[in-house]
């Protein structure tokens, strides 16, 4: 019997206007904006309905507002009786996929990703940071030229994102020295618009004080299956998630793994459940062209109306 996975998005999915719809739709979605306005103590549904832009997209907003979307969308599909397997979130989304898998509440997952946010933010006014995209060679040969790059200051790995799509990360100076590298071997390298150098060394000062939250978090043992960003394996006992979340922060994303891992339990359906379709076009990019999959978004009554009428 074919397998049904959630994954969600994370930084990178946010536009002005994400959510309205199902919150115009649903009484109770409301529900989930007021818990995470109450938790935040900030404006969530404004900045997501009208922006700005420029507000949304600060990391400390960015994290709870998009979050809370997820979390929006996730509601409506268990009220709407989807049942799934797996659950996969993608950097700031795998707080919602705990979520979805029973590990965290909704309350706190709204702590743990203000919190997240407000941790990098700092982190990132301290020690100057980009990431680039490089595009077009393969994860050993983009360790190879960071490796040859690291001596000169921090640089690595900061997402896998598809075969030969990865992000890297660290002090501005050697991320363009890699990307130059990168682009003499053919490769395309796109900066990133992003505030700081994520998933790396540079925010390591964050990283004990986010320990020190997680510890003060009730963590259950997951309903359904979690596949980690860190290990790009399944774990199923609430310590070891709490853990290998201490290290998120600053550890490379490794979704290429990930999706693998999914392919190898048979999943068959994929469903975003957020904002974008930077998932289902990462997926889309992974699976292999005989692969039986069918890849939905769910984030607007129209996605979820064509979702539900396939499934059923």
């Amino acid at each position: 019997m074919s397998k049904t996975a959630l994954h969600v998005p994370g930084q990178g999915s946010q536009s002005v206007g994400i959510g309205e719809e199902f919150d115009r739709e649903y009484d109770f979605v409301r529900e989930t904006y007021d818990m995470a306005e109450e938790t935040a103590k900030m404006n969530i549904s404004k900045l997501c309905f009208t922006g700005p832009m420029e507000e949304l997209t600060q990391t400390v907003n960015l994290q709870p507002a998009v979050t809370t979307v997820n979390l929006a969308c996730l509601a409506v599909l268990q009220k709407e009786g989807v049942d799934y397997d797996l659950c996969a979130g993608h950097s700031l989304g795998e707080y919602s996929a705990l979520n979805a898998a029973g590990v965290v509440s909704g309350e706190d997952t709204i702590k743990l990703v203000y919190k997240r946010g407000e941790l990098m933010h700092r982190e990132s006014t301290k020690n100057r940071g980009a990431m680039h995209a490089i595009v077009g060679l393969p994860i050993a040969e983009v360790d190879r030229l960071v490796a040859e790059v690291q001596p000169q200051g921090v640089v690595s790995v900061a997402n896998h994102n598809s075969e030969q799509q990865i992000v890297i990360t660290g002090s501005p100076e050697p991320v363009e020295k890699v990307s130059a590298l990168a682009a003499e071997k053919g490769a395309r390298a796109i900066p990133l618009k992003v505030s700081g150098a994520w998933h790396s060394e540079l925010i390591k000062g964050a990283e004990q004080e986010f320990k020190e939250v997680l510890a003060q978090m009730s963590f259950n043992p997951p309903e359904k299956s979690i596949l980690l960003n860190v290990s790009a394996d399944i774990s199923t006992e609430a310590d070891e998630i709490k853990d290998i979340m201490g290290r998120q922060l600053c550890s490379p994303v490794k979704w290429f793994d990930s999706m693998g891992k999914l392919m190898d339990a048979e999943v068959e359906t994929f469903v975003e459940v957020g904002p974008g379709r930077v998932l289902a076009g990462l997926l889309k990019k992974i699976l292999p062209a005989d692969y039986p999959a069918k890849v939905y978004n769910v984030a607007d009554m129209k996605q979820l109306e064509k979702f539900l009428n396939e499934i059923s």
